[in-house]
């Protein structure tokens, strides 16, 4: 006698999920993505560098922007943003001590202030922000610059 086997088993791969685990996934990386937090309101025409260093903590990381504003509302003096408004020279210690109280006691010797400087702003306001930055106690500063193959 022989044995017939029948095999009624589908091969079908269950898909009523799928667009749930589809959208699961599109929630999480819609909550996890950090957007950008500053609107640069100043004109940046970085000069170019010929060796970079990557910093490893960018949390420990503080941007200033100085260059003529985009509006000319406000002038065509170079201008220091910080954050989303611009802030004056006598500023710079707030500014400075605000930053560190985001940070844990232990970090707050860590920060590095990063600036992006245009190009056409006159050295005498940088030299004078240096100088707050040391007053402030902020000395690990970093001129932010893109290398040569880099395009705005």
């Amino acid at each position: 006698m022989k044995f017939i086997k029948k095999s009624e088993s589908s091969q079908d791969i269950p898909t009523a999920a799928l667009p749930d685990i589809i959208f699961m996934l599109l929630f999480f990386f819609m909550v996890t993505t950090v957007l950008r937090e500053t609107e640069i309101i100043v004109k940046q025409d970085i000069p170019r560098a010929e060796q970079l260093v990557k910093l490893e903590r960018k949390d420990l990381i503080a941007h200033l922007y100085v260059g003529s504003p985009k509006s000319e509302i406000f002038g065509s003096e170079s201008l220091i943003q910080a954050r989303d408004a611009f802030i004056g020279l006598n500023s710079i210690g707030q500014w400075v001590s605000e930053e560190k109280s985001k940070l844990s006691e232990s970090e707050q010797d860590q920060l590095t202030v990063s600036m992006k400087v245009d190009k056409e702003t006159h050295m005498g306001l940088i030299v004078d922000l240096q100088t707050e930055l040391r007053e402030a106690n902020a000395r690990k500063v970093m001129y932010a610059a893109p290398t040569k193959t880099e395009n705005n």
